[in-house]
């Protein structure tokens, strides 16, 4: 896709969102449901089912995915297709990229070991490496941008509230 392309498509999009900004809000979701064999929650995807369950680290097989690796690669898709995204519309050339996201973990937080020791993330990096000629000036608006408009990014960086609630089910009653 090129930067004219991509401009085609987004302008009706900011337009309506322009006259209209509570069209622009809309609520994503995401369901899961206990596994009651294992120590799993499937979840839904969209596209396929994914099985979660704990990472090795804290007493899981390895054969369900840990959560904390399905957070970084949320991170890595959204990173890459916001810089994408982005380059295409600056016209700077990318001929291809990689993406990686990396994040410290102290799971004596998790399994009630340490009580000083964190629950979830203490550090996450990530970083792109691109194969592109485009001048350093360019590469550093790309970085600003894709930072700027990366929602995984942004919501792991700013912490929005989250809601926790828990209801029992009225057929359980």
């Amino acid at each position: 896709m090129d930067a004219t392309t991509l401009r085609a498509i987004q302008a009706p999009l900011k337009e309506h969102y322009r006259s209209d900004p509570l069209s622009a809000c809309i609520t994503l979701k995401a369901r899961g449901s206990l596994d009651n064999e294992i120590i799993a929650c499937k979840v839904e995807t969209g596209r396929s089912l994914a099985v979660a369950g704990l990472h090795p680290g804290t007493g899981g097989s390895g054969a369900e995915l840990c959560s904390g690796d399905m957070l970084l690669e949320a991170l890595v898709a959204c990173a890459g297709v916001t810089l994408k995204a982005v380059a295409t519309a600056l016209e700077i050339p990318v001929r291809s990229g990689e993406i990686a996201a990396e994040g410290d973990l102290d799971f004596r937080g998790t399994l009630g070991v340490a009580k000083d020791a964190p629950v979830g993330f203490a550090e996450i990096r990530l970083a792109f490496l691109l194969d592109t000629d485009a001048p350093q000036e360019s590469l550093d608006q790309l970085l600003k941008l894709t930072e700027r408009y990366c929602v995984v990014y942004q919501t792991i960086r700013n912490g929005p509230p989250v809601e926790m609630s828990l209801e029992r089910r009225r057929d359980a009653i």
